[in-house]
């Protein structure tokens, strides 16, 4: 078995992370684990985690792909697996509301080349990313819930496919991926952990699926009563920013001041 480094087009990328039938949604999915990493304490595990995208490319020229998509991520029991309504915070045994991720839209643009590692059986793309801007919740009334003028994390991906599939043209999307994920950032802002030195590491595996009826059934029972509009990917891109939890938190700061139930239902 060979492996070798080779560029490959967006074309690929987009049959991998979505489909080249732009009439199609793709569903992503993943679980895993949130620890607490404080310098000098034990790690705790905080939280499970699962959650997924729904996603569509629309072609725009050669080789160039628009990418629209959906994402909730929801925090559970790290015992029982169960979602969580409010969480008590370990370290100032303040009960909070929890604040699920409900990030609509995720977008972006498709297009060149990117490197790969391929063998005859499986391909393994790369990408770490590594967001760094002025925090959206620069404003006092914040400072309890994150302090920090700048947002910064990193987060690192991989997925494996088979090469096969890869490479057959007949193909429009992936059927068989494995993913990772791993990030580390800062305390979430409904975390109310103001200017407590720590961070977060995420720690979360995960595949493409063949529709709906194939999510993990919270996600189902989600979308199905509260979240309808994350049944399917945009029809096309948005005329809007990409949704963040920080942004969520600012736009959705006086519900969780009341102790609403998120994600806020959306149509």
């Amino acid at each position: 078995m060979s492996v070798s480094t080779q560029l490959l087009d967006a074309k690929h990328w987009v049959k991998v992370r979505s489909s080249l039938d732009p009439t199609q949604s793709n569903f992503l999915i993943w679980t895993g684990s949130i620890h607490s990493f404080i310098p000098g304490e034990k790690r705790q595990r905080l939280f499970k985690m699962v959650g997924m995208s729904v996603s569509r490319c629309l072609p725009t020229e050669e080789n160039s792909w628009k990418f629209t998509s959906r994402e909730l991520t929801y925090y559970l029991d790290p015992q029982t697996g169960e979602k969580l309504e409010t969480w008590k915070n370990p370290w100032t045994e303040e009960v909070l509301p929890v604040m699920h991720v409900a990030n609509n839209p995720i977008q972006g643009l498709f297009k060149g080349q990117f490197p790969a590692q391929v063998d005859d059986e499986t391909t393994t793309l790369s990408f770490d990313i590594f967001p760094a801007y002025p925090s959206p919740l620069a404003d006092p009334k914040f400072a309890e819930y994150f302090p920090n003028p700048d947002y910064q994390a990193a987060e690192l991906f991989k997925f494996m496919i088979p090469t096969d599939e890869l490479f057959d043209d007949q193909v429009l999307s992936i059927s068989k991926l494995w993913l990772s994920w791993d990030r580390i950032g800062p305390w979430l802002p409904w975390m109310k952990m103001g200017d407590r030195a720590g961070y977060l590491i995420y720690s979360a595996t995960g595949k493409k699926v063949d529709g709906f009826e194939q999510l993990p059934q919270l996600l189902q029972d989600e979308i199905n009563t509260r979240m309808p509009l994350y049944r399917d990917a945009p029809a096309d891109q948005l005329d809007t920013e990409d949704m963040t939890s920080w942004l969520y938190f600012e736009k959705h700061f006086d519900a969780y001041l009341a102790g609403e139930t998120f994600p806020i239902p959306a149509a």
